[in-house]
């Protein structure tokens, strides 16, 4: 579904007031605005009733005609699943482990590298509170406690695959607020292990444009609770975002490179100091897994719905036959997922006691995710994935 806005409208009552506005950088990268970009900022500029009016990004340009979807070939094993090591984790010849130092390998040569160690989420803390590992220099472990994550809530009952349903959400997912050209907007991110434990996970054209700004993740929002763990906000450096995109995605365009539909952000601390990983988990990033998988959960955040939405349905591979939007994508069919879902996760061996499971898509791709709110699409996770993600992984790990 091409996530587009359901009132033309909207956008035009979410123009902000409160103070000038960041202005465009050179080279497609936002500068950020005058002072520091903290925990504390965001959480005053994106208040309760600001998160509330945000609306989903609108279209980068209207569908073209005739990119209607066309069945690609039959749906059968992918050749590269049957390889697949007992655990699920697939490897490349391109990937090498986090955080090795050697340079990845030529992605064409016949020896493939050994397996990579990918970062596993961090666990579930206990029901009691523990001391923080590295509590500030101002307080003592005494006076520092870690948060503690609630249990996921409970997925509501089975409606049959396919079908979507609004819940109370996960820890781990949530939305990521961004104001455009003076307006306020969201899509859906989640958070993936790594090194830093401060790496979440969208789809790219939620998060390029030089007049991207203000970007914070909010984790488990409800309109009901709209911060249960607090804000997390995309940190800053040299007065660029620090948001890592496929540099062919920002120069060829979201159809031309949609298959490279993938952001990476770092976010900073929240207001008690403790990376996001550490507040509510992460789900785990596995790639080249295959497009056809029995059982995937997506987890987006529907326009207008004060809840998520969560569905459970096979996936399938889906080639496009349009030359202006090249290339294979994964595709699932679940209802009810329009404007704001863009960047919900496709969760493989989900489990439902920490709402986390192995992110193999995002919400994006094809038509930015799909031209109808029934069927959803997601850029493959292969090489391309694995290797942004892990510049951004050891960037963020490094400050």
């Amino acid at each position: 579904m091409r996530r587009t806005l359901t009132m033309a409208v909207a956008a035009a009552a979410l123009l902000l007031t409160t103070g000038p506005m960041p202005v465009a950088g050179a080279g497609g990268a936002a500068h950020a605005a005058v002072g520091r970009w903290s925990a504390r900022e965001a959480q005053s500029f994106w208040t309760a009733e600001r998160m509330a009016s945000a609306v989903p990004l609108p279209p980068a340009h209207p569908a073209p005609p005739g990119t209607e979807p066309v069945t690609g070939p039959a749906d059968g094993p992918d050749p590269a699943a049957a390889a697949a090591p007992a655990d699920g984790v697939r490897t490349e010849p391109s990937e090498v482990p986090l955080p090795a130092v050697p340079p990845a390998p030529d992605p064409t040569a016949a020896d493939p590298a050994a397996p990579p160690v990918l970062p596993a989420p961090a666990p579930t803390p206990s029901p009691t509170a523990t001391p923080a590992p590295n509590p500030t220099p101002a307080a003592t472990a005494a006076q520092v406690v870690k948060p503690v994550v609630k249990p996921a809530p409970a997925p509501p009952a089975f409606a049959g695959p396919g079908v979507g349903q609004d819940f109370d959400g996960v820890p781990a997912v949530g939305r990521m607020f961004v104001v455009k050209g003076g307006g306020a907007y969201f899509c859906t991110a989640s958070v993936v292990a790594s090194p830093g434990h401060n790496l979440v996970l969208s789809a790219a054209h939620c998060l390029t444009g030089s007049d991207t700004q203000r970007v914070a993740f909010v984790p488990h929002y409800t309109r009901a609770n709209p911060q249960p763990y607090g804000m997390f906000p995309v940190l800053q450096s040299g007065g660029h975002s620090r948001i890592w995109i496929d540099p062919r995605y920002r120069s060829r365009g979201p159809d031309r490179a949609a298959t490279l539909d993938v952001a990476f952000a770092q976010v900073g601390p929240g207001r008690d100091g403790f990376a996001v990983e550490d507040v509510v988990g992460a789900n785990r990033l596995l790639t080249r897994s295959g497009y056809a998988h029995a059982q995937v959960t997506l987890i987006g955040y529907p326009a207008a719905a004060a809840r998520p939405r969560l569905c459970v349905n096979r996936t399938t591979k889906f080639t496009s036959a349009d030359a202006r939007i090249p290339g294979s994508f994964q595709r699932i069919d679940c209802t009810g997922y329009p404007g704001g879902t863009s960047g919900g996760p496709f969760l493989l061996h989900y489990d439902a006691r920490t709402g986390t499971g192995d992110v193999v898509g995002v919400i994006g791709g094809w038509k930015t995710g799909g031209d109808n709110a029934d069927t959803s699409y997601s850029s493959y996770f292969g090489a391309s994935v694995r290797k942004l993600y892990e510049k951004a992984a050891a960037a963020a790990k490094a400050g």
